[in-house]
């Protein structure tokens, strides 16, 4: 970090309270490994051999973690910095000596990560830290999925919608984009596996792909019915033998109204919904707290990329959140 100056000096002697942006950022800041996510970026990343002086990665890799919290276009991410106190302070940034690296910078830094599924390997490191500070019990997965819309209008340049996007009808509205899969460790809530399809793929087709190995429980809302009937699941001796309490659905659980005893049935499906209720958490912070509700890109690969630092960082969150930190960074 670099030495305060004297705006900043006087707005500290001025401000009267800490923002919720300010509090969120300093969090986020005591938690990440970002001496370890540099070292694996840094093999990949420019030496400045030829052209001009490539920026420093530490101050890169902070601004795309910050245009991932706030879900900002490179463009929009350089003007935040400009416009925030708070995200000026996180970059240790001094206007007086450099200024914020551009919208092209971000681009090519993040086309890096792309191209080298570098995202992927940082959210298996928080996965293996969690798993290491014991933070994670083995042996259950929740299973869910959800819908990350995408633009369905062909007002374009190309005059068509993208084509690995799909059409799926939920309830009665029907939605075009893709599904992020998840599998979430069934004891802690943390997110331990996510796959991409079109939204037009059954969620019980990716179940396979998010169990683990040592699994022996799995937990599903009613879309997963038949789930054990499956090929995939029939012909794989571990997979065959896992416990799939998948909830049933409300039309078969009715009982006479006449009936004065206790709805066993019930209880039992109110017992699973409350395990299976925890892979709805990284999703509410993936999609209301980072707002990444419609995709920002073109093609599932590309999106998914993001999603592993996105699921990553909700670990972290979730993390914090539960006041394991100290347990957290002591791996």
């Amino acid at each position: 970090m670099k030495q305060i100056t004297f705006s900043d000096f006087e707005y500290e002697l001025q401000k009267k309270r800490t923002t919720s942006r300010e509090k969120f950022l300093n969090a986020m800041d005591s938690i990440v490994p970002w001496e370890h996510w540099v070292s694996v970026i840094e093999p990949y990343y420019s030496k400045g051999i030829r052209g001009r002086k490539p920026k420093e990665l530490k101050l890169m890799l902070r601004m795309y973690m910050l245009q991932i919290w706030f879900n900002l276009s490179d463009e929009g991410t350089e003007d935040a910095i400009y416009d925030s106190r708070a995200m000026k302070h996180f970059l240790g940034i001094d206007f007086s000596e450099e200024s914020v690296p551009d919208a092209t910078t971000l681009l090519r830094f993040r086309h890096l990560l792309e191209e080298h599924s570098i995202n992927e390997i940082l959210f298996n490191d928080i996965k293996e830290r969690l798993d290491k500070a014991g933070l994670i019990m083995h042996g259950g997965t929740v299973v869910d999925a959800t819908i990350i819309s995408a633009p369905s209008s062909t007002k374009n340049s190309v005059k068509k919608r993208d084509e690995e996007m799909h059409s799926t009808k939920k309830g009665n509205q029907w939605h075009f984009g893709m599904k992020i899969h998840s599998g979430v460790d069934a004891g802690s809530g943390y997110v331990h596996t996510i796959t991409a399809t079109a939204a037009n793929v059954h969620d019980i087709n990716e179940t396979h792909n998010l169990i683990r190995e040592d699994d022996s429980v799995v937990y599903g809302d009613s879309g997963y019915i038949g789930i054990e009937k499956r090929e995939e699941i029939q012909q794989d001796d571990h997979l065959s033998r896992v416990d799939y309490r998948i909830n049933r659905r409300p039309s078969q659980n009715r009982i006479a109204s006449t009936y004065t005893g206790k709805n066993y049935d019930k209880t039992i499906e109110h017992q699973k919904s409350s395990v299976r209720s925890k892979v709805e958490h990284p999703f509410l912070i993936v999609k209301k707290l980072f707002g990444y509700s419609k995709v920002v890109y073109k093609g599932i690969a590309k999106n998914l990329n993001r999603c592993y630092m996105l699921f990553a960082c909700a670990n972290l969150l979730m993390c914090l959140r539960a006041g394991r930190r100290e347990d957290f960074c002591a791996v």
